[in-house]
């Protein structure tokens, strides 16, 4: 079993690189660490960087999850052997990614996942343009054509665990925070939203009144997860990405007691304070939620 022990960075291709580094440190609130001709790096914690956009096509997503140094070479292998086509990253690449190590994969969808190893830190504290409240780059929803089949892959192959389902879409955690990766049923790959994790509710909802005034468009929330417990807010990022800011998460530290939990694809599933989506992987939970005429 290949065993993950973080979720370390996302990178995105953009259509324009100047606007997607505007939007991120004077919106998002992330600082950033440096551009080159592998594109502009942004962090939002004490690792060197948590966000690179790329000049790629906006439709390429990669995500990546740190895995020990010696188990590198063996998760390849593993995921050789199950029928994945891997290749190891060259050193080129891992320079870009400022990395020891990479393995390079898709998952059973055709999302493109990274392995990685000794990923660089950064010896300065987290110093944003705009303070935001971030404490750091948390987790991401993945779309996935096939959930059942994804979830068995990350879960068996991997050392994911399933935290709570909402219909189909498997919440997944790595350690104790409960989820680092959902899978929301859909019909394309790529990564379906990133999110980081904000100091209190105070700087949640200062943050709402702030993206209110740049015209930044909220896709759902405030609101409160019934699965995390966690706070959040979803808004627009360039190029179609989905951000969100969430506090207070919820820690699963009893392995042995504690039990995933079935959610409907319901509107309350989302949200215990009835705020509605305005996202399409939550289009299912539209159709369960309107009631039915008599």
């Amino acid at each position: 079993m290949i065993s993950l022990t973080d979720i370390r960075y996302v990178r995105l291709g953009t259509s324009n690189l100047d606007d997607a580094v505007r939007y991120a440190t004077k919106v998002l609130g992330l600082e950033l660490v440096r551009r080159d001709r592998g594109g502009a790096y942004l962090r939002s914690d004490n690792r060197d960087h948590t966000l690179v956009y790329t000049t790629d096509e906006p439709s390429k997503h990669i995500a990546a999850f740190e895995v020990n140094p010696a188990d590198i070479d063996a998760a390849a292998a593993e995921l050789d052997n199950s029928g994945h086509s891997v290749r190891m990253a060259t050193r080129t690449e891992c320079e870009q990614r400022w990395v020891d190590a990479a393995v390079m994969f898709t998952d059973p969808s055709g999302n493109q996942i990274e392995l990685i190893a000794r990923p660089a830190h950064s010896g300065r504290r987290y110093f944003p343009t705009r303070d935001a409240g971030i404490t750091g780059f948390s987790h991401i929803g993945l779309h996935s054509i096939a959930p059942r089949k994804d979830e068995m892959f990350w879960t068996t192959l991997c050392n994911a665990r399933v935290s709570d389902w909402i219909g189909e879409a498997p919440l997944l955690r790595i350690d104790p925070v409960h989820h680092r990766m959902a899978l929301f049923p859909s019909g394309r790959t790529g990564v379906q939203h990133i999110n980081h994790q904000v100091e209190s509710i105070d700087d949640l909802m200062r943050s709402y009144y702030f993206l209110r005034e740049q015209k930044v468009k909220i896709r759902f929330g405030p609101g409160r997860h019934p699965t995390s417990g966690a706070i959040f807010l979803y808004f627009d990022g360039p190029d179609g990405m989905i951000y969100e800011y969430s506090t207070g998460v919820r820690m699963i530290t009893d392995e042995s007691g504690y039990r995933p939990r079935q959610f409907p694809p319901a509107f309350s599933s989302f949200c215990a304070w009835g705020s509605k989506p305005d996202i399409p992987e939550f289009e299912t939970a539209r159709q369960a939620s309107e009631p039915v005429d008599a």
